[in-house]
């Protein structure tokens, strides 16, 4: 892989903070292991009488922000929301969605 080099690149930003790879990098790591975290937990509820359980808009919301593949991995490590067909094929339809949107933006901004 190249070496990023942000005085070549006509961009702001890039020249005043350098890269944003180690940021982003750290964000969807970040973000996965909360995912992960989340399905874990839920599950561990979910085997417990009346204990406060997280939503599943708070699961999705979690995917959707850069969390896919921590809560696809919850899903079969824990085995959890699998028999429910959205948790099933919404959280691998985020993931696509995310990696279209991650190559359209690498050819719209890095492609000169």
């Amino acid at each position: 892989m190249e070496t990023f080099l942000p005085e070549a690149v006509n961009v702001w930003g890039f020249t005043m903070v350098g890269s944003p790879w180690p940021l982003i990098g750290a964000y969807l790591a970040a973000i996965n292991l909360i995912a992960l975290l989340m399905m874990w937990s839920d599950k561990r509820r979910a085997k417990r009488d009346g204990a406060r359980r997280i939503s599943e808009k708070a699961l999705f919301l979690s995917a959707i922000l850069g969390g896919s593949v921590g809560a696809i991995l919850g899903m079969r490590l824990f085995r959890h929301k699998t028999k429910h067909w959205y948790f099933v094929w919404g959280m691998p339809a985020i993931l696509l969605l995310q990696l279209a949107l991650a190559v359209w933006a690498w050819y719209a901004y890095f492609s000169l």
